[in-house]
């Protein structure tokens, strides 16, 4: 199919941002909504878009976002979503945080928190928390991934292992409609495995965007976590898992944005 100047541009915009609007587009390219809905319908049955609610991400399959694309993706919905995790965790907690944008806006909305030990594989968590007095951060060994700052493999593992912590805060790549909860690296499946069963309340963060995304890659299944922290949860059959497992579902925008 030939790619219309419109279409490019949007594409660069995906790339760059990590994901389109439909509103914003239109307004943008000063079109209607239905003329933008179509562009990306188009876009994504060539497979250079995924389509969600609202708008299309960039891109799909077995390749993850780039890092500071992924820190753009619903940036206003991670912010609430970290504040609603930081409310559950009290001063004086010990908790592990691991690879992620959204389990990073939860470590921005713990700095006021006092006494907290915070173990980790993500040297952004611990770049931010380390200066502020009264945090204890303990960061994990092993291979430094480049793309994000992540610590993963089998050293990562051993190390979480010698903690058992109160709360764990854990993100994913993508949930499957089965509660299936998935990424892309093998090493930080295994860290983030080891985490949850060394934590005695497990936190999900995660943005509604992962419901429409797809990785190759189980970490587990949301019966294991006990609060799943989340904008808005479109799915039925998400809210009947977490029903049945006596899982905490918090939502921060119990409706979705258009």
């Amino acid at each position: 199919m030939y790619l219309t100047p419109r279409h490019n541009e949007i594409l660069e915009l995906a790339k760059e941002r990590g994901r389109v609007l439909v509103d914003d587009l239109a307004a943008l390219f000063n079109v209607t909504p239905q003329t933008i809905r179509k562009d990306l319908n188009d876009l994504c049955q060539q497979q250079l878009l995924t389509r969600i609610h609202g708008g299309a991400l960039y891109p799909s399959g077995v390749e993850n976002l780039q890092y500071e694309a992924r820190r753009q993706i619903a940036a206003q919905e991670k912010e609430a979503i970290g504040t609603a995790a930081a409310e559950l965790i009290p001063d004086g907690a010990s908790l592990f945080i691991n690879i992620g944008t959204t389990t990073e806006a939860v470590s921005q909305a713990l700095l006021d928190r006092k006494a907290l030990m915070v173990i980790t594989n993500n040297i952004n968590v611990a770049n931010r928390m380390r200066v502020y007095q009264g945090m204890e951060v303990v960061i994990a060994g092993g291979v430094v991934r480049g793309s994000d700052g992540g610590i993963v493999g089998e050293a990562a593992v051993d190390f979480i292992r010698q903690f058992k912590v109160d709360f764990a805060v854990i993100g994913t790549s993508a949930i499957d409609r089965d509660g299936a909860l998935l990424d892309f690296d093998f090493r930080e499946v295994k860290v983030a495995q080891a985490i949850i069963a060394n934590a005695r309340h497990v936190i999900l963060v995660s943005d509604s965007t992962k419901f429409e995304r797809t990785a190759p890659v189980r970490i587990g299944h949301l019966s294991q976590v006990h609060t799943f922290i989340t904008d808005y949860c479109p799915d039925p059959g998400i809210r009947e898992i977490c029903r049945e497992f006596k899982v905490r579902l918090i939502e921060t925008a119990p409706a979705p944005v258009p």
